[in-house]
């Protein structure tokens, strides 16, 4: 199975290219001289920032989980140029080395073939993790406002609110 393993990487962070409503959400890592990047859905940035803080809060007692200062505001290296569109996302935490693992597919792995299945792995110890979430968080809340009525997003020029009976917002 083709994999680019980061264990660990110099950086690994989320982040967007794009006005609000028209972004592209992407995860980034890189080290030994490489970058990678691989793009995907808002809401698989934000599952994802979910579940590693869920994953640490259960599995890091006793390790140190909190970054240092305010972790990676840089943007994204660029050129901006993704591998692959990332299909299924894949965590896990490993009790020996007390660190978070989390994998991008191409594809279903239980779907196709070894040969034809890419893969990112990158691995990060707990306040790497945790510095990651963060900024998934603040990569999804940076969008576009919800509106107050409806909680769909609202566009520059407002939207047509089915909760103020199709007037618009």
């Amino acid at each position: 199975m083709p994999a680019t393993v980061f264990d660990p990487p110099e950086r690994f962070v989320a982040g967007t290219v794009g006005p609000p409503g028209g972004r592209t959400f992407f995860l980034q890592a890189s080290g030994g001289g490489r970058v990678v990047s691989v793009s995907l859905e808002k809401v698989q940035v934000s599952v994802l920032a979910d579940r590693v803080n869920d994953l640490l809060d259960a599995h890091a007692e006793g390790t140190a989980t909190e970054p240092l200062g305010d972790g990676d505001t840089a943007p994204l290296t660029t050129p901006i140029e993704d591998e692959f569109r990332v299909d299924t996302l894949s965590l896990a935490w490993d009790p020996e080395r007390l660190v978070l693992v989390i994998e991008c597919h191409d594809q279903d792995p239980e779907e196709v073939e070894e040969s034809s299945l890419l893969t990112m792995r990158v691995v990060l110890d707990p306040a790497a993790a945790r510095a990651f979430a963060r900024r998934c968080g603040k990569v999804v809340s940076a969008g576009r406002p919800a509106c107050p009525f409806c909680g769909q997003p609202l566009d520059p020029t407002g939207h047509i609110c089915p909760r103020a009976n199709g007037y618009r917002r």
